[in-house]
């Protein structure tokens, strides 16, 4: 009896587990008769048959189930410790508002990485997602109110939890505020969700005044802390300026849906161990 080569018994395993000359063949990418002809010498070095040929494939001998068990056990060590070599990297991609990665994301990326550094995270700002599969988006941040959509699952990351807010300079040389009236009087700072339109959407007109237009909330906040005005923005975006004292809180806008920051995935994502963690991390460093 010969020792049989890793090839010919990679090739015995593939011909065992879909008893079938062809299919094994597609598996490794080699033509059917070169499959066959690698188990027949296989079975010459062991002196032993291990497939019995039939009309509509094969079927596994006696002596070949029982020698394939410990076969497969070996070539699955033999690729696990091959693949321990070269830690596989996880890739992951998030598709998050422009606005969102600029005040909340990117500051703690780093922080990711060093939690993460088997993950590979591609991050795409965008404010909407037609498709995730269509897209390559593994994960998204979006701003809005459920459902989202059919298919989805939905975690809630932050609530809106709007406030308005200006430079400490600002503040100081404008009227107070202690109600939302009072803000009919300051500089309005817009960004395209037109939170101050909503506020004041009873109005049949706004008061003769400058309002300065944005289409991104990170550059209405720029604004803002410039001393231009005021800009109305989610509590999350702001967090950061508000404690460096950059910005200043003038009012809090009462809550009036369940409106936030959702982390939204499609919800037959499985067990994919990139995605399950990323978002952990999200809904963890939100809360923190």
């Amino acid at each position: 009896m010969r020792i049989p080569n890793l090839n010919s018994l990679r090739m015995f395993d593939a011909a065992a587990r879909h008893l079938n000359f062809r299919l094994a063949a597609e598996e490794l990418h080699l033509s059917q008769g070169a499959v066959a002809q690698q188990v027949r010498r296989l079975e010459a070095d062991l002196g032993v048959v291990l497939f019995h040929r039939q009309a509509r494939g094969l079927a596994l001998t006696d002596q070949g189930r029982s020698y394939h068990l410990p076969v497969r056990r070996a070539l699955a060590l033999i690729d696990g410790a091959t693949r321990a070599l070269h830690p596989q990297v996880l890739q992951v991609t998030l598709s998050v508002p422009p606005s969102f990665a600029a005040k909340w994301l990117v500051p703690r990326l780093a922080e990711f990485a060093r939690q993460h550094p088997d993950i590979d995270l591609q991050t795409v700002a965008s404010e909407s997602i037609a498709s995730f599969r269509n897209d390559g988006v593994d994960i998204a941040i979006r701003q809005g109110c459920p459902p989202f959509g059919a298919g989805l699952r939905v975690d809630l990351l932050a609530p809106l939890d709007l406030c308005a807010v200006c430079s400490e300079g600002y503040a100081t040389e404008s009227p107070a505020v202690h109600a939302a009236g009072d803000l009919l009087r300051h500089l309005p700072v817009q960004d395209g969700h037109r939170h101050w339109d909503r506020l004041f959407h009873h109005l049949p007109h706004w008061p003769e005044q400058r309002i300065l237009q944005f289409n991104q909330t990170a550059l209405a906040l720029e604004a803002a802390a410039n001393g231009q005005g005021v800009a109305i923005a989610p509590r999350i975006l702001v967090e950061t300026d508000l404690a460096s004292g950059r910005l200043v809180q003038l009012w809090q806008l009462p809550v009036q849906d369940a409106s936030g920051f959702y982390v939204v995935c499609p919800d037959d994502a499985g067990d994919k161990t990139a995605q399950k963690r990323l978002t952990g991390w999200l809904l963890a460093e939100a809360g923190a």
